[in-house]
């Protein structure tokens, strides 16, 4: 027994590293290993493993008796950490990190220590106002005069609070940033108000937490209403849903002409991506699911013709190292190697080729990234401008952002490998180092053309200079169609000429890139050019109706499938809510081809357009706004209900059901779950007096001889029932609309204090109608059900909605005969929409 043991310890060494390759949780998984390594031995193999086990169990006997012979030790050594899980504190050293960057001069001359000494401190955290909103500047006003105010006076941790203060840079105090961490505003008692008023609005939409420096791009963009964009690696959304902003710049324009295509290769966070995007409730928005560097070409038709869809605007913020994140995300620190940009290196400039690819002529595309390494940077850049020939210039954007603090972008710099060997250029590199390092990863060799590459243009930020994170920026403009583009192969001209004469042959001003087009896209351009003989029933069908399994690459979406034009589904519609003959009734859509349409979206004109167009190349995984959906009660004068989240988009085109409600009322229909109409006042009395049950909206417009009074509309959904009118609007937009009113809706954690929006005169009588402050919808009498015949619905919509059913989505609920009348459920909302607050 002695010489096995003696003979196991021998062994260990070896075992050790199998450990590493394969699992040895599991007594099987040690016997397998050790018949691999026994295997031809016989006996002595079996010897050699029983050694093993011998030799393994007398250490861990050891181990264990150590462990219970110091339990007081190993808690302290945990509570010491800092950590709740007890793993030990990061220490924010990298040397090789210090030398490159050193080496490279990056950071302005005797700044070093300050460079550094930021990088280690916690990143502040920023807030973002939703900017097209209106009531954008109600929220500003209740941060400014409430929680800014009494964030003055508190003090965390023995240190006094400083007041959050507006990003300089950024354009009408939408922007502000706190030196207090996201750690210490979730954990701190004292700010406990402060963060429950974050997470409530991001939740509604109106608020978005993102750092600092990755609101730049979007801004260098110069959105219009009008501008087609791509966002390229789009998750997980914070800027794209700036663009979606910039689009609806105008409240009044409800369909503005542009949209926004986002994209990202992770199926899963595209979902993320569909939760950021959904808040804000915009029918211009797709989430598309594909690789950046080969995202297809889409097609789009313009007055009969097909043509390549070009964009005005693309947001190319590529995959990165992630240097510049060392203040939030600390793994880094001891992760950091420059091996991570030189293999990052050939992935981005291939995004970008393809984004440029795609971009129309005199179109911008701002390429970013949160790392400052040149090799992820210039190096990219330089690349891109020298092989395209004088077809892109980078834009000078110095003025743009006035009060941002940045510095030019570096004109010479080196590429290092991991293990500290230099090389100035690519004749210096080894043929073995050929796979590692690339000719694109140095600067040009010519001056000439070095210095007219303007690569001083580029901003880096540095996070010293106004305490944020590290961040690179890049704006390029397109001049000409590129190099590779400007000709068509020889074999391609006469199948293109005979497919699409007058979209892609036209003018020699229109060469270029529209009349570019892959054989793969041929072949397609045929299939649909001899498809438009079908029925319009099939035109309207994008994609076939698969079922809705988990597979490697994500879930098989569901069709999306446009109502025709003489489908009976809309003329009890457009009666009951007195639709203005304008609706574009076209862009309705659903999720399904069997079945009762539960649901109805909207989607633009112009993202039908691409619909219906590239159905078969492209991976859809959510558009539209939910506008309408279906009631149980469909006697009642209309089978589809108004949607609180769709309010916004239809109400421009409804002419009908319309209340006009003082501020009173508006505070009743958030605070109380069923009023009855006795309860309102006599001008919604005699409004609501002739109306039949179904659903309505209920509007407060501002009045401008009362100042001190809430100075932004409201539109709710709402329903009238027989005796009553209440409102479907989510627990977080309530709250929303009466901290506006200047209402105190605080949540205690271990109890719920009654709403304080009754007068103390009328709080006595009408104590058993008040709902909490958390203004949850309960159902009475009831339970939720859903009919086998709507279960065929499961869109990405719908996935993302059956999240919250418990508190939310009570459509279904089967009602005893004296509710029915009466009842309405509650409206639905995302259950994805988990703020990112939480996390």
């Amino acid at each position: 027994r002695q010489e096995e043991e003696e003979r196991g310890l021998e062994l260990a060494p070896m075992f050790r590293f199998f450990s590493w390759v394969l699992p040895l949780n599991s007594a099987f998984a040690r016997v397998r290993v050790c018949t691999v390594l026994s295997w031809g031995s016989g006996v002595s193999g079996i010897l050699t493993c029983r050694s093993f086990f011998i030799a393994m169990g007398r250490r861990q006997r050891k181990h264990l008796q150590k462990a219970d012979e110091a339990p007081q030790e190993v808690g302290n050594r945990r509570e010491n950490t800092g950590w709740e899980g007890g793993y030990p504190e990061i220490i924010k050293e990298n040397k090789l990190f210090e030398h490159y960057y050193q080496e490279l001069k990056i950071v302005p001359e005797g700044e070093w220590n300050h460079f550094m000494e930021a990088l280690r401190e916690p990143l502040p955290a920023t807030i973002r106002i939703t900017g097209y909103k209106s009531h954008a500047k109600e929220i500003l006003h209740c941060l400014k005069n409430k929680y800014f105010k009494e964030l003055q006076d508190l003090e965390v941790d023995g240190q006094k609070v400083e007041a959050p203060q507006p990003l300089s840079w950024y354009p009408e105090e939408l922007a502000w940033h706190t030196k207090l961490s996201r750690k210490i505003i979730r954990k701190s008692p004292e700010l406990e108000k402060f963060h429950q008023f974050l997470v409530s609005e991001t939740e509604s939409g109106n608020i978005s937490r993102q750092e600092a420096v990755s609101m730049i791009p979007p801004l260098l963009l110069n959105v219009q209403p009008h501008h087609k964009i791509l966002d390229m690696c789009a998750a997980p959304g914070s800027k794209t849903a700036q663009l979606i902003e910039m689009l609806h710049a105008d409240m009044n324009i409800p369909f503005p002409e542009g949209f926004v295509i986002a994209n990202d290769v992770d199926n899963k966070r595209c979902y993320l991506l569909v939760h950021q995007a959904k808040r804000l409730n915009s029918p211009c928005i797709m989430v598309v699911n594909h690789d950046a560097s080969s995202i297809p070409r889409l097609q789009v038709e313009t007055n009969g013709a097909k043509e390549v869809l070009f964009y005005d605007r693309i947001l190319c913020d590529v995959p990165c190292s992630g240097d510049g994140t060392m203040r939030k995300n600390i793994d880094v620190w001891k992760k950091w190697t420059t091996m991570n940009s030189l293999q990052l290196h050939g992935l981005q400039l291939r995004i970008a080729t393809r984004g440029v690819e795609q971009l129309a002529e005199e179109g911008r595309m701002v390429y970013s990234t949160c790392s400052l390494n040149p090799v992820e940077d210039e190096a990219v850049i330089a690349s891109l401008l020298e092989k395209s020939e004088g077809s892109l210039e980078l834009a000078d954007v110095s003025s743009e952002l006035p009060g941002l603090k940045w510095m030019p972008g570096v004109m010479q710099w080196k590429v290092m490998t991991k293990d500290g060997q230099w090389f100035r250029e690519w004749s210096d590199v080894p043929q073995n180092r050929h796979t590692q390092i690339r000719p694109t990863m140095f600067p040009p060799k010519d001056e000439e053309k070095l210095k007219a590459m303007n690569l001083q243009r580029c901003l880096r930020i540095l996070p010293h200079h106004q305490n944020t994170g590290g961040f690179f920026v890049a704006v390029l403009v397109k001049k000409a169609p590129m190099p590779w583009n400007r000709r068509q192969p020889k074999l391609l001209r006469k199948p293109l000429a005979a497919d699409v004469p007058d979209a892609l042959t036209a003018t020699e001003e229109t060469v270029a890139e529209k009349q570019v087009i892959k054989p793969e896209e041929i072949t397609e351009a045929q299939e649909t050019a001899n498809s438009e003989g079908d029925s319009s029933k099939k035109e309207a069908v994008c994609g076939p109706p698969p079922s809705k399994r988990m597979k490697m690459c994500g879930f098989k979406e569901d069709p999306f499938v446009f109502i025709s034009e003489d489908d009976p589904l809309f003329p009890p519609i457009q009666k009951f809510y007195a639709l203005d003959p304008s609706f574009p009734k076209m862009n309705l859509l659903t999720r399904t081809q069997e079945g009762k349409k539960r649901q109805l979206y909207m989607v633009s004109k112009e993202l039908r357009n691409v619909l219906l167009n590239n159905s078969e190349k492209m991976k859809v995984i959510n558009t539209g706004i939910k506008v309408l959906c279906r009631n149980n009660d469909g006697e009642q004068g209309c089978a589809y209900r108004l949607t609180q989240e769709g309010i916004y988009t239809l109400y421009p085109f409804i002419k009908a059901r319309i209340l006009t409600v003082p501020i009173e009322d508006i505070k009743v229909l958030l605070t109380q779950e069923n009023p009855f109409l006795s309860k309102f006042s006599s001008v919604t009395q005699k409004q609501a007096k002739d109306l039949v049950m179904g659903s309505i909206i209920l509007k407060y417009e501002p009045d401008l001889q009362k100042p001190d009074a809430l100075q932004c509309p409201i539109i709710l959904c709402g329903w009238r029932g027989k005796t009553s009118i209440r409102s479907f609007v989510p627990k977080n937009e309530r709250l929303h609309y009466l901290r506006m009113m200047g209402m105190e809706v605080f949540l205690g954690k271990e109890s719920n204090p009654e709403s304080k929006a009754e007068s103390s005169k009328d709080k006595s009588k009408e104590r058993e109608e008040e709902m909490d402050t958390q203004c949850q919808i309960a159902v009475q009498n009831g339970t939720n059900t859903k009919p086998k015949a709507e279960v065929r619905e499961e869109s990405t919509q719908g996935s993302l909605e059956n999240v919250a059913e418990v508190d939310n989505r009570t459509e279904n609920t089967k009602l005893s005969s004296k509710d029915k009348e009466d009842y309405v459920p509650a409206e639905s909302r995302n259950g994805d929409d988990q703020s990112t607050m939480k996390n």
